[in-house]
């Protein structure tokens, strides 16, 4: 266990869609998926039994955020994802200035729910946009009207809500004019951040079969690139900072608008996940559940905390998960944190310092190719990608593990 003075943050996975997506491959269930077993109207107190169960395993040292995610957490009333924060106010405590997030689907809410969520704790929302553009919408099998982001942004905002919005790229038959309206569409709704995600084609989806079959086209990595450096450029006009590869928000990593849950993932902070396949990491232990909501619910009402399994990190391990981790952010990943990995994993680097430099050249042949700022290169010894290499950053962290 790590010590109690660490951060820690909780994740709830709410599995319930009320409709498949075709690109979705998340461990998510529609009611026709689930049959009998594992119900919508028994989640809530299941999840909150996981928390007194885990309650015994993790002292309490104070949650700093929380995280609904799924699936779509709002296809439950709101009173019930109340019902589970309190749950884990409960458990371990919940910080003053606690982050708590929920993901919501544009059709999926009402301004009384909003209500219901702030006045219950929530102190920021994420809706799942993807696209301003409706036959882009119909391509994903999004169900929402595009129209409807402005009115849930404007609700969130008027109950003190941060809503953030997210897209995806790359869809296809979406045109760098479509991505170019979505983009705009989302900066002209006021929010603070946006997330922009590339399309990942899984082959079990709808999409991925009619990719297969050829009833429609692979998305092209050349014009990935291009929608992501026209985003990025749209965004920064706009005020926005990048933070992550996928994220931007005004004042960037440092600022108040950051989605600062997912900072503690790339930053390998402690997070307890709650609810069907959600995943631990706690030290250097990483432990996931169950995946389907059935073996869930029967673990945990014969009191059985639901972990399907667990693995303990080797020291090599740790470094390389904050390589590719950190490398993500702006803030960059420290040149001591590379050459301490090759330490680790290397047993004929004769010394720390022997690696240290090997690393540097690899570095400095990185920011010759120009996917690294040799500014912060040279100034900070951190390794920060350039717009270059967040195209390539897999690439990168290749050449340097």
């Amino acid at each position: 266990m790590s010590p109690s003075n660490l951060p820690f943050s909780v994740y709830v996975h709410v599995p319930f869609c009320s409709r498949r997506c075709g690109y979705c491959d998340f461990n998510t269930y529609t009611a026709s998926d689930l049959g009998g077993g594992a119900s919508q109207k028994a989640y809530p107190d299941l999840a909150l039994e996981e928390v007194r169960l885990a309650q015994n395993q993790h002292a309490p040292r104070g949650v700093t955020t929380v995280y609904f995610g799924g699936g779509t957490p709002t296809v439950l009333p709101a009173s019930d994802l109340v019902k589970i924060l309190g749950g884990i106010r409960e458990a371990w405590g919940i910080t003053s200035d606690a982050e708590i997030t929920t993901e919501a689907n544009p059709d999926s809410v009402t301004e009384q729910d909003i209500v219901e969520l702030a006045a219950g704790g929530f102190t920021r929302i994420s809706f799942g946009m993807q696209s301003a553009v409706p036959h882009v919408l119909k391509a994903l099998d999004r169900t929402h009207n595009p129209d409807n982001i402005r009115q849930v942004v404007k609700w969130a905002q008027a109950n003190g809500l941060k809503p953030s919005l997210d897209l995806i790229y790359g869809t296809p038959g979406e045109s760098l004019d479509d991505w170019r309206q979505s983009v705009q569409a989302a900066i002209s709704t006021g929010v603070d951040h946006i997330s922009a995600y590339a399309l990942t084609v899984a082959p079990n989806t709808k999409l991925g079969r009619q990719i297969a079959n050829s009833q429609v086209l692979k998305p092209d990595d050349d014009d990935m690139a291009e929608k992501y450096e026209l985003a990025d450029k749209l965004l920064t006009k706009a005020g926005f900072e990048w933070y992550e590869i996928s994220n931007w928000a005004r004042g960037g990593i440092t600022g108040p608008n950051a989605c600062r849950h997912n900072l503690v993932y790339w930053h390998s902070g402690d997070w307890l996940g709650i609810g069907p396949g959600a995943h631990s990491h706690i030290g250097s232990t990483r432990f996931w559940n169950v995946a389907h909501p059935r073996q869930w619910a029967t673990m945990i009402t014969d009191g059985d905390l639901p972990i399907a399994g667990s693995e303990q990190l080797t020291a090599a391990e740790i470094s390389l998960e904050k390589i590719f981790l950190e490398l993500r952010l702006s803030s960059g990943l420290s040149i001591e944190t590379l050459a301490q990995y090759q330490t680790n994993l290397n047993e004929n680097i004769n010394s720390h310092g022997e690696s240290t430099n090997k690393l540097k050249q690899e570095l400095n042949a990185l920011a010759r190719n120009g996917l690294i700022s040799s500014d912060a290169l040279n100034r900070d010894s951190q390794a920060i990608l350039t717009l270059k290499g967040r195209l390539l950053a897999d690439s990168v962290v290749q050449s340097l593990t």
